[in-house]
């Protein structure tokens, strides 16, 4: 069972802060225990475990499902049309196969790499222009923000450049393509505080919310 601290925890986010509960290292039963504490929104970022839990918790038809991890491409085809939001749209070619997939749009953040780490995931930032205009061509595609990991280091003032740099770049994307991305999910349990400063939208917290637990 949660402590009461969960609920107090809950109180200090901002109530247009959407909390994504992150579950890679919880089952169901946890994932029942923290939405009974009106925690809705679950993301998980490996198929296999998405696939466990999606069953074990189907009855419960408010859970709004994420993906937030890297979709492998064949694997895709697995999740596709059980999710309600991928988090991590980060190839043209996995748009194609959500697009041939879905009976309708799929709402998607397109994740940046906002500093360009090798061997991380995300469309470069300096590419997202190039990559928008062609993913918007997709019908069952539909681009509603942004999503990115930060680089962990010991400097708070670097972190929220990272955020901004993000917000700044998705503002500059709907001007220019005349679009609305109205979402922003940045920040986990390390920097979070951090992430809703600089305007995210969607938090994804994992240790910091199960650690609340007995």
């Amino acid at each position: 069972m949660l402590r009461e601290d969960i609920d107090e925890f809950l109180k200090t986010i901002p109530e247009d802060v959407n909390v994504v509960a992150a579950t890679k290292y919880v089952n169901a039963s946890d994932m029942i225990d923290l939405y009974n504490h009106n925690v809705k929104i679950f993301g998980e970022n490996r198929v296999e475990a998405f696939l466990e839990k999606y069953e074990a918790l189907k009855d419960y038809k408010d859970i709004e499902w994420h993906f937030i991890g890297h979709l492998q491409r064949n694997k895709a085809n697995k999740i596709i049309d059980k999710i309600d939001c991928l988090e991590s749209l980060d190839s043209l070619e996995l748009a194609s196969i959500i697009d041939k997939k879905r009976t309708k749009p799929l709402n998607c953040f397109i994740e940046v790499s906002i500093n360009l780490e090798e061997n991380k995931n995300g469309v470069p930032y300096m590419d997202i222009n190039s990559f928008i205009k062609e993913v918007l061509k997709f019908k069952n595609i539909n681009v509603c923000g942004f999503m990115m990991m930060a680089i962990k280091n010991d400097s708070d003032d670097d972190i929220t450049n990272q955020f901004n740099k993000l917000r700044e770049l998705r503002d500059k994307v709907e001007s220019d393509f005349n679009i609305k991305l109205p979402y922003l999910s940045m920040g986990m349990s390390n920097d979070y505080k951090d992430a809703i400063n600089a305007g995210a939208t969607h938090i994804r917290l994992g240790r910091i919310l199960w650690n609340l637990m007995n």
